[in-house]
């Protein structure tokens, strides 16, 4: 239970802000890590990447900054899924934590379904949303309360009913810390690229009243977004957005379309010859040399792959990159040596950091509450 009065709410919030921000990371499908940032789109620079978003009416209210860029990697899930974002205040996890205490406010996830994840727009219309959280009256609790507890770890499961195809999927955080006191409502958020595998095929069919145009769907007039958080007495919260949609999973063989072809995925997958993967990136095999000429071409590749390695890379870091560049070095001391047969085979395994915590099943349960 909360004991904090509104005051010192309020103090606690500005006591706090300065560097305590928070973004999205690292996807787990069904409690396994993807690895920090793939299938994520994520902003590159490191130094902004937990800022919130500048406008609450920029295209970056979709996937947020650099999220109209499409990633190479697409992570495969299947009906129902449970899938876990994980926040972080430092993106390659150089300290621990997920988000100031002080950043209260309401958390949501959305989807959007996309015919091809690299040229169609994130912004725009298509998205709907399919959990939210807001405020509890009986535990006092605001969303974000629960995310720390849960170290920067939300989970949600995918709805029984969609159909197979590519789906953008969108977590997101409103912090209304500065809502009121300088009309400065706070959205951290990112997009994960997913494709879903179900036994549901055809066309996704959404009520009107549940999609949402992104950016387009809030303005600073939102009532969800002007809200007072630091009150005694704290009023039943309107969440911002549409109301959650859920596809009836009981129609989900009948809204199937027998005629089609079960979707299978095709783009963005992980290619079975990636020797190393690095958020979006992955190490290919060099060429076999065995003569100088040879062997310098291979080390000439293995640098060039370990360029783009860092220069590829989101700010999550470079650990996966430097694995790269010791075996590029150890190739280079070969050659140098006149070891000319090679090369030799890669040993390294990816590094996948440990979640920050156990990984919670989704909370306030809204499959649960539209059955009631």
């Amino acid at each position: 239970m909360k004991a904090y009065t509104g005051a010192v709410r309020l103090m606690l919030g500005f006591a706090a802000l300065a560097n305590a921000h928070t973004t999205f990371t690292t996807l787990y499908v069904d409690r396994k890590s993807q690895g920090d940032g793939t299938c994520v789109r994520m902003p590159y620079d490191g130094e902004t990447a937990t800022f919130p978003i500048q406008s609450v009416t920029s295209e970056d209210m979709a996937c947020g900054r650099n999220g109209t860029e499409p990633v190479p990697f697409v992570c495969p899930t299947k009906k129902g899924s449970l899938l876990t974002f994980e926040f972080r205040l430092w993106p390659d996890a150089q300290q621990p934590g997920s988000i100031d205490s002080g950043h209260l406010g309401p958390c949501a996830v959305y989807l959007k379904r996309v015919d091809n994840m690299l040229t169609d727009s994130a912004s725009g219309d298509g998205w709907f949303k399919i959990w939210e959280d807001g405020y509890s009256s009986e535990t006092q609790k605001w969303c974000v309360d629960t995310l720390v507890e849960n170290n920067g770890l939300l989970s949600v499961n995918l709805p029984q009913g969609l159909p197979s195809g590519y789906y953008l999927v969108r977590p997101e955080i409103l912090a209304l810390h500065w809502a009121v006191h300088r009309n400065d409502p706070q959205y951290y958020l990112g997009c994960a690229q997913i494709f879903l595998d179900s036994d549901v095929n055809g066309a996704l069919k959404v009520p009107k009243e549940h999609l949402a145009t992104i950016p387009g769907y809030v303005d600073l007039d939102t009532p969800g977004l002007k809200f007072d958080i630091y009150q005694d007495d704290i009023p039943d919260y309107p969440i911002p957005g549409p109301e959650v949609f859920t596809p009836d999973k009981s129609h989900s063989s009948a809204n199937s379309d027998p005629r089609l072809e079960p979707m299978v995925q095709t783009v963005g997958l992980i290619p079975p010859d990636c020797l190393l993967k690095s958020a979006n990136w992955c190490g290919k095999a060099l060429a076999p040399y065995s003569d100088s000429t040879s062997c310098w071409e291979a080390v000439r590749d293995c640098y060039a792959q370990s360029k783009e390695c860092k220069k590829s890379s989101p700010p999550v870091g470079l650990k996966n990159c430097d694995l790269w560049s010791a075996y590029c070095e150890t190739i280079d001391k070969l050659c140098t040596q006149n070891l000319f047969q090679g090369p030799p085979a890669f040993q390294a395994k990816e590094v996948i950091l440990p979640p920050p915590g156990e990984l919670p099943a989704m909370w306030n349960n809204v499959f649960e509450k539209k059955q009631e």
